[in-house]
């Protein structure tokens, strides 16, 4: 058997076994929607794939998620360059860790909501989501890099200076290579912090023509249809954005690491 007809097959029995994990946990869905028998607290999944159809076709819909999307994405992506730039910085100048040590153990720990009402004071509602979305990504990136940069092999980088290797070649032949998983791994787990974050900052600052706002009118008219139905297009919009992003940052390392 060759390796990719291995690899076919084991996509294929990955692609089934996260098919069943959802049936399963829609089933559990179904069956405690059923047993509580209060559409109020919990409503069907067919009842939300009724509503999420219905909203579809609303004339706000792409508007709200368009809204929230450029602004959310713009953050994660402002955030995770910063994040890189300040990790070569702290890398390479030992001082510079030192000084931004305090910034990053302050953004990880102070909780949300304390950053989007502070926020709300400086910023208007509008920018609100970019900049929770840029600080709350700008940790977790700065400190996979700073810690990918760190293990890089010494050895390597010595025998790069003696051969007297340009910056160039250093950086596609040992610094790339060696940053790609933590840089993945980073980017994997602020995507989705960086949703949660952006629009939990949305419904507290209610921007006009946001999800958020979506959100906030559903509590306030207690439709749970509509809270169901705007959280499943959230997580759908977050699940497409990391994979097609993981997908073009591992097309650019192949491109980087082939030329």
């Amino acid at each position: 058997m060759t390796s990719t007809t291995r690899d076919n097959k084991d996509n294929r029995r990955h692609r089934i076994e996260k098919a069943g994990a959802v049936i399963f946990a829609l089933s559990i869905w179904q069956m405690g929607a059923m047993l509580l028998n209060e559409s109020l607290l919990l409503v069907t999944p067919l009842t939300v794939l009724r509503r999420l159809l219905t909203l579809c076709t609303e004339a706000d819909f792409l508007s709200a998620v368009g809204f929230s999307f450029i602004r959310i994405v713009f953050g994660f992506l402002l955030g995770l360059l910063t994040a890189s730039l300040l990790a070569v910085i702290a890398g390479r100048f030992y001082l510079a860790e030192v000084m931004f040590w305090p910034f990053m153990v302050t953004i990880k720990s102070v909780p949300v909501a304390s950053f989007i009402i502070l926020c709300l004071i400086w910023l208007s509602s509008q920018n609100l989501s970019t900049f929770i979305s840029f600080l709350m990504v700008l940790p977790i990136v700065y400190t996979n890099m700073l810690q990918g940069i760190k293990s890089t092999d010494t050895k390597l980088l010595e025998m790069a200076t003696v051969f007297q290797v340009g910056w160039p070649k250093r950086m596609k032949y040992i610094h790339l290579p060696h940053l790609k998983p933590y840089l993945i791994s980073a980017s994997s787990v602020s995507i989705g912090l960086s949703w949660k974050a952006g629009i939990a900052a949305e419904v507290i600052g209610i921007p006009d023509g946001s999800i958020g706002e979506k959100l906030y009118e559903a509590k306030v008219y207690l439709s749970s249809g509509d809270l169901f139905a705007w959280t499943l297009v959230i997580i759908l919009i977050s699940i497409s954005f990391e994979k097609i992003f993981l997908r073009l940052l591992n097309s650019l390392f192949a491109k980087m690491e082939g030329s």
